[in-house]
């Protein structure tokens, strides 16, 4: 009875901005090889109660930096530079279903400023029940890091690592997969030769490696690895462990899915 409610609890997936796009291009642009390999490992492993949320990468940061879009609504030249940023990480999230429905995967695109409002760039309130029905039925909810309304500043970004960890502490998740393009969490920049990844982290040990971890290669608006561990740390609060994995190796996603030991870093609560 146990291992079936464990197993009935939501799986949240992040594919990382920086694994599904070239962030060190200016130019919005896809790797669409991993997002494809992506998407056939998601179909194998058939997790049951799987949410899928994905980062903007070279589809938003630019744009987001340029216009200063999380700051919020400050002169009238940002309106356009808000609606360009969410038609193009838009474009980005409709090649992830492309990748997923083409092999019948029943998914369906949720857009967060349709269903998110924001308080200081924090997500305040959530219209979830629509991805909860979703679930019910067996349909993979797929959502993304987009621009949203806030209450407080007009309008901000919500990242796609803000968003996967209140989802999982909305829908008490099994766990947190973040599939992003380094093998873990390192103790230095994870291009140094030097740098290795740890193969576990408490959140006692997160405390003392805070200033280890750097921000991401290329524009980031969302603080890089960092800002990935500050917005992870309620669901690991909550109880909820997060794998960090490399989504450019073939088959870590799938192992990650399917709980088979995986190379990267296992964050837990203590």
């Amino acid at each position: 009875m146990e291992r079936k409610l464990m197993e009935s609890r939501p799986v949240v997936l992040k594919l990382g901005g920086s694994a599904i796009t070239d962030k060190l291009n200016q130019e919005p642009n896809p790797r669409s090889d991993v997002i494809s390999r992506a998407a056939a490992e998601i179909i194998k492993a058939h997790v049951k109660n799987l949410v899928i949320v994905h980062g903007a990468g070279s589809f938003g940061h630019p744009m987001a930096q340029e216009f200063m879009l999380k700051d919020g609504f400050r002169e009238e030249g940002q309106k356009m530079g808000f609606a360009v940023t969410h038609n193009m990480v838009s474009v980005l999230n409709g090649l992830v279903m492309d990748a997923l429905l083409v092999d019948d995967f029943p998914a369906l695109s949720i857009t967060p400023s349709s269903c998110v409002v924001a308080s200081d760039g924090r997500i305040k309130r959530f219209e979830d029940q629509p991805l909860r029905m979703l679930l019910r039925m067996g349909i993979t909810p797929v959502m993304y890091g987009d621009v949203v309304m806030d209450e407080r500043i007009g309008f901000t970004v919500v990242s796609g690592d803000q968003l996967a960890s209140v989802l999982a502490v909305k829908l008490d998740a099994r766990k947190i997969i973040m599939a992003g393009n380094t093998d873990g969490v390192y103790d230095g920049d994870p291009k140094s030769p030097g740098a290795k990844p740890y193969s576990r982290l408490t959140l006692a040990d997160l405390k003392k490696i805070e200033d280890k971890l750097g921000e991401s290669a290329g524009t980031d608006v969302t603080g890089g690895m960092l800002g990935k561990i500050v917005e992870l740390k309620p669901a690991v609060e909550a109880g909820i462990p997060v794998n960090v994995v490399n989504a450019t190796r073939a088959n870590s996603i799938y192992r990650a899915l399917v709980d088979e030991k995986v190379e990267g870093t296992l964050i837990e609560k203590g």
